[in-house]
């Protein structure tokens, strides 16, 4: 019976270039990998209880390989499907030091620049009266030394208008000065957001419709947007084994830090855009330097096991390097993980805020994720020995 249940609750394969992903999956090591990470995909759904997982993996242009495991929703026993939507959550500050970084490259922004250039009202307590002015760059990087929240939203899940984030932030005293350290911050990109806005002149969640959603496809992927679709969320598994249903919860004015909705497949064109170099257009983003501007670490987090990009957070595992970003939200948790010189990305969402998506992310790179890596390398080249080397030797 169990069986059968994941077998009508698994959503297999979606393909964005079906006849290379096609060719890819059905190679006998990346299918050996896939079968062993969703036989321990569900047993972990199974002894850990939890509700339902959304997990892909990419390969250059390519959604190689994704799966639903589990419900989007308990009660009903809705199956989770790629095309689930779920709350991304910080997720949103890739998208927005994004468009950060496309108003840079058209010009009408430095990423030095003071933020008051464009927001006069951003005015806050200094950690020490002779700091110098938050530049755009500190906002993406954490390293304003601006405090994490605006408010109590956590907790009441009373999330700020924008109007109230104005009014909020002048009693807001800075715990660090800025580049003194890594300081995880919500409020800065919420910060982040109202800028794009005043420079723009158009919300924020319709600048990212213009330039990254549509450009992309990305057709379902929203900002604060109720959507029946939508995997329902729950909390911490309980003692007694249940969990607490949360509902619809609007990120309101800090939606720049917080508020995307998205699926699995429409992550899955914003991971292949990190790879395409170039000139900003069509498919492309960004620019390839400015790619690569997002990727470097530009400030290490206090315990020197991880440094911050642009909007990225990088990370170096077992001698390869690692870009991404995670997010936490109420009844949502999920992972995005990134191998940049292989092209291999994963993604993996959840409607519970006890998955530990990070840790799903690194068994899916670890099995799927380099099978597949494995599968698509290219052969070195074989160079004939010239005799005219001899003389070098």
């Amino acid at each position: 019976m169990l069986a059968c249940t994941f077998a009508m609750t698994c959503l297999s394969l979606l393909l964005i270039h079906p006849a290379s992903a096609q060719s890819t999956e059905a190679e006998p090591s990346v299918e050996a990998q896939i079968e062993l990470f969703s036989n321990w995909m569900e047993g972990q759904i199974e002894i850990r209880n939890l509700p339902g997982i959304v997990v892909g993996v990419i390969s250059g242009d390519d959604l190689v390989w994704a799966k639903g495991f589990g419900h989007a929703d308990v009660e009903s026993e809705r199956a989770m499907e790629t095309t689930t939507r779920f709350r991304m959550a910080s997720h949103s500050k890739l998208f927005t030091a994004t468009a950060i970084m496309q108003l840079r490259e058209q010009g009408k922004i430095r990423l030095d620049d003071p933020v008051t250039d464009y927001l006069p009202w951003f005015t806050y307590k200094m950690a020490a009266p002779d700091d110098p002015p938050i530049t755009i760059e500190h906002l993406l990087t954490h390293s304003s030394g601006l405090p994490r929240e605006a408010s109590s939203h956590w907790t009441d899940f009373d999330f700020p208008t924008e109007e109230e984030v104005r009014e909020l932030i002048g009693n807001r005293e800075a715990p660090f000065s800025p580049e003194v350290r890594w300081k995880y911050s919500n409020l800065a990109y919420t910060i982040a957001g109202l800028l794009i806005e005043e420079v723009t002149g158009v919300s924020w969640a319709r600048y990212l419709q213009q330039n990254i959603f549509d450009p992309l496809n990305m057709t379902a992927s929203s900002v604060d947007m109720p959507d029946p679709k939508m995997a329902t969320g729950y909390g911490r598994r309980m003692p007694d084994g249940s969990r607490q249903i949360f509902p619809f919860v609007d990120a309101r004015g800090m939606a720049a830090a917080t508020g995307l909705t998205s699926t699995v497949e429409d992550m899955a064109r914003f991971v292949s855009a990190q790879f395409r170099g170039g000139a900003r257009g069509e498919n492309r983003l960004l620019s390839t330097a400015s790619l690569r501007e997002m990727h470097r670490v530009r400030m290490m987090e206090t315990t020197w096991t991880r440094g911050q990009g642009i909007g990225f957070s990088v990370q170096r595992r077992d001698g390869t390097l690692y870009v991404g970003h995670g997010g936490g939200y109420p009844g949502y948790t999920t992972n995005t993980t990134i191998q940049l010189d292989s092209e291999i990305g994963v993604v993996v969402l959840t409607n519970t805020n006890d998955s530990n998506p990070a840790q799903i992310a690194q068994q899916l790179m670890a099995t799927v994720g380099v099978a597949i890596a494995e599968a698509t390398a290219e052969a070195p080249e074989t160079v004939s020995w010239d005799p005219a080397w001899e003389r070098f030797a």
